[in-house]
């Protein structure tokens, strides 16, 4: 769709996920992009597109939820349910405002997200939970590092597996290296190529641009699999000339050799964060479209020393892996247990104002590839309300112009009766999502303490579905058993948190998304029912006119076969005019007023088929009936136990329906095919039926049973008989036998045990 519409086609917009349009990212995109971008009130990225022939202007918040309502229906149609939960996969190297973003967007379509899941982590799961040699949960673990090139990113990760569990080492990025820069790389070729041999200027047109990237992408596969020169031809290009170039795999991996060098930083940054060597890797798994260029494989394996493992489906690891991960969190399935620690890309701070000479205090509260999800509990001692401001602690480090998170005002904070400090318990947490809080505070009342630290810091640890596990650390003040401290009663008071975040919609904006994300589904759902009733039309028109002049021909009259197809014909140029944007009714309508005419034609046509079949069925049950009742006559033993009354029913019914039959065949025959049966298929079902309710109870009936009489056994009558009292024959002749041979000599009977 995207060439013939292109100033209406979205693509590449994931990265605009809780950026603000000034940002300079967006605007260097903006200038590779064949549709309008332009500011929204709250200063976000928004789209503009022509949407029911009126200019409208979406966020990309809404641009995201019109994805994710097509892939809802996709699964709704493929499941024949509703669909309400789902895992999403993010990059990553996503922020908290990006992810936060594309949650909102989850939540416009009514999307329940369980989780946001790292893409990396997705492909970890998809290799790990079906391995059923991994290492047991107290043996070293086996490192497994995942190289992910797709079309826009590069991504690195580093992970150990036991049995049921893995645990995200590390990961590394270049969010600017994917296959689309390999693309832009031959485009660019491309361009300077056409520009001097045809004085033609590809940039100059978006439709021609579009084309040439679609074309270079299919020459970058081709390479990938072909080292001689292939040619790129695209007929009718620009101003009806036709183009033409070649390039071979050494070529372009010249033209990319500034991308290829690029490679090795992510892999050597991931190596030095989780300290491993190479010599550690037990495998590297590569996936994304962009690793089946040969010279990004090579790359990769040589700075590994050893060959890349393909076997994960490169294009749908990251679905799989998702569709796995909501499986573990649905109690709708039942899978297998399998443990998946992420781990925090970027480290994280807080900052605060301290009530001594207004200085500042800073602490990281999670570092780069720290455990997630985690929470830690962290006390400060106020007097009264306070701020915390969480903020990314390697700026340079984050792909994202904003190092701030947000801010985090602690309320209602009081001193104590006393006027002392009041203790005041603050629980951060970084949750399932990758995503930063300041989840709870409380004040806790009374508090006898001597400590003069400004803040201490507690760990609490979530387990896979969120519950806090409380660590040994949470215990350091704890006295040894034997010096029991008296206890003093306490009470925790919930303290509200007013959060303010760098990119936020606020409700009211969700809101309104929600409410037009609706209003456009049940569009959708209108135009569908319009465009089927507009379909059904066209394809009566087509159907019916090859018909016509083919099966069909011989059950129309030529006179109704003129004005029908004339109908057709005129039918045909109104759906392509005047009719080409009309309301569901008017094509509803027009498809009746075709079917008047059709309907008697296709009826005649399908009578011709049926009714000789049918009549022939009929004419082959009367014929059994007529039968039976004749070897009835005839004293036939099989029959003698009918009663006469009933077969005269027989008799009867078969007389009729023949002499039925005989007029119906007769009529018929005096009619032409093109005019209205004389007797309709559904008549002679009828008559068929009938028969068979009358006739088939009679002759099924099952001979009475008679009981046979007993046969005399002297054997049985004698009671005082013994063997020496018959004769040698009647010895031979009634005695018992065994294994085939006579006993003549026994005196006793034989018992023979059978199973």
């Amino acid at each position: 769709m995207q060439i013939t519409h292109a100033h209406n086609t979205v693509s590449n917009f994931k990265r605009f996920h809780g950026r603000a349009f000034n940002d300079p990212f967006v605007q260097k995109e903006k200038e590779k992009l064949s549709y309008d971008l332009v500011p929204m009130k709250n200063g976000g990225v928004g789209v503009k597109v022509m949407y029911m022939d009126e200019e409208h202007i979406f966020s990309v918040e809404q641009i995201s939820a019109m994805l994710l309502t097509k892939l809802k229906e996709t699964a709704e149609s493929n499941l024949k349910k509703p669909v309400t939960d789902c895992v999403i996969s993010v990059p990553s190297f996503f922020t908290d405002a990006e992810r936060r973003s594309l949650l909102d967007a989850a939540q416009i379509v009514g999307l329940n997200c369980l989780r946001l899941m790292n893409d990396m982590t997705a492909v970890a799961l998809n290799y790990g939970i079906y391995k059923q040699d991994l290492p047991a949960p107290e043996e070293k673990p086996r490192i497994v590092v995942f190289v992910d090139m797709g079309h826009s990113a590069f991504q690195v990760s580093a992970c150990a597996f036991n049995k049921s569990k893995l645990k995200v080492l590390g990961t590394a990025f270049d969010p600017f290296l994917g296959g689309r820069n390999f693309d832009g790389k031959l485009v660019d070729y491309f361009c300077a190529e056409i520009k001097s041999k045809y004085k033609l200027d590809p940039k100059s047109k978006v439709r021609a641009l579009l084309r040439l990237y679609q074309e270079c992408e299919k020459l970058k596969k081709l390479m990938s699999s072909n080292s001689t020169d292939i040619p790129l031809n695209i007929e009718c290009f620009m101003n009806d000339t036709d183009v033409s170039g070649k390039m071979n795999r050494s070529q372009f991996e010249e033209l990319c050799a500034d991308l290829l060098q690029r490679i090795e930083m992510p892999l050597l940054s991931l190596m030095e964060q989780t300290q491993l060597k190479v010599e550690d890797v037990t495998a590297v798994e590569i996936v994304g479209g962009a690793t089946r260029i040969p010279a990004v494989k090579e790359r990769i394996a040589k700075f590994f020393g050893k060959d890349v493992s393909t076997t994960l489906n490169a294009d749908e690891a990251i679905a799989r892996g998702c569709a796995l991960q909501c499986a573990i969190l649905s109690p709708a399935f039942k899978v297998r247990e399998f443990s998946v620690t992420d781990a925090i890309p970027f480290p994280i701070s807080l900052l605060w104002n301290t009530e001594a000479e207004d200085t500042e205090g800073v602490h990281e509260v999670f570092s780069r590839n720290h455990a997630a999800p985690f929470s830690k509990v962290l006390t400060f001692y106020r007097k009264g309300p306070f701020e915390l401001e969480a903020f990314y602690s390697d700026p340079n480090g984050v792909p994202y112009p904003e190092s701030k998170i947000g801010k985090y005002i602690i309320q209602n904070v009081a001193a104590q009766k006393d006027g002392e400090k009041s203790k005041v318990k603050v629980k951060v947490r970084v949750n399932t999502h990758g995503i930063f809080s300041v989840s709870t505070a409380s004040m806790v009342e009374p508090v006898k303490s001597e400590e003069s630290e400004d803040v201490s810091v507690e760990t609490e640890v979530e387990s896979q579905d969120q519950r806090p596990l409380e660590n040994s650390s949470d215990k350091k003040g704890d006295q040894p058993p034997e010096a029991k401290k008296p206890k003093i009663k306490v009470k925790n008071v919930d303290l509200p948190i007013e959060a303010n975040l760098v990119w936020e919609l606020g409700k009211e904006l969700l809101n309104m998304y929600i409410e037009t994300e609706g209003k456009m589904i049940m569009q959708d759902k209108l135009e569908k029912e319009r465009n089927d009733a507009k379909n059904a039309v066209e394809e009566y028109v087509y159907e019916f006119r090859d018909k016509l002049s083919g099966p069909y021909e011989k059950f129309v009259c030529e006179k109704d076969l003129q004005g029908f197809s004339a109908l057709l014909t005129e039918t045909e140029g109104w759906l392509y005019e005047e009719g080409e944007d009309e309301a569901k009714q008017v094509y509803v309508d027009k498809l009746e007023d075709l079917k008047k005419l059709g309907t008697p034609i296709e009826t005649r046509y399908q009578e011709a088929e049926e009714r000789p079949k049918l009549l022939e069925e009929l004419g082959h049950r009367l014929q059994y009936y007529a039968t039976i009742a004749g070897e009835f006559r005839n004293k036939d033993e099989k029959y003698i136990h009918i009663d006469e009354m009933e077969m005269m029913k027989v008799e009867k019914c078969v007389s009729e329906v023949v002499e039925w039959m005989n007029n119906a065949v007769s009529a018929q025959a005096k009619k032409s095919l093109d005019q209205d049966p004389a007797v309709h298929s559904s008549e002679i079902k009828a008559k068929l039926q009938e028969l068979n309710n009358v006739c088939e109870p009679v002759v099924t009936q099952p001979k009475p049973k008679v009981d046979s009489p007993k046969e005399e056994n002297p054997l049985n009558e004698r009671s005082d008989f013994k063997p020496e009292d018959m004769g040698e024959d009647e010895k031979n002749s009634e005695m018992p036998q065994q294994n085939g041979e006579c006993h003549p000599g026994d005196q006793n009977p034989i018992s023979m045990d059978l199973d």
